[in-house]
């Protein structure tokens, strides 16, 4: 490993340990947003096996979405919105196309 690539390993982590202590502030955060697949679950009115059965997903994945395992994407990430907006209309819609 080249001696400037070593010192910018170094000194990155360095910095992580001073920010976990408190002793430094990060540069810069990121925050991601996530679904809250159980509430919008909950909210369209099925258990996780019928939720899951309606959107095209195993119960296990949904499972995992709920525990924050895992996160939906794509176009599942999508649907899933969609039905947030609108729980009760979106899987009536979703029931009737199958």
């Amino acid at each position: 490993m080249k001696d400037e690539l070593f010192s910018d390993l170094q000194a990155s982590a360095e910095e992580m340990v001073a920010i976990e202590n408190g002793e430094q502030q990060p540069r810069s955060v990121h925050h991601y947003q996530t679904l809250d697949v159980k509430a919008i679950r909950e909210a369209s009115g099925k258990n996780r096996i019928e939720f899951a059965e309606i959107i095209g997903a195993s119960y296990e994945t949904v499972k995992s979405w709920e525990n924050r395992r895992r996160n939906p994407s794509g176009v599942t990430k999508k649907l899933l919105t969609l039905i947030q907006d609108n729980p009760r209309k979106m899987i009536e819609l979703l029931n009737n196309s199958g």
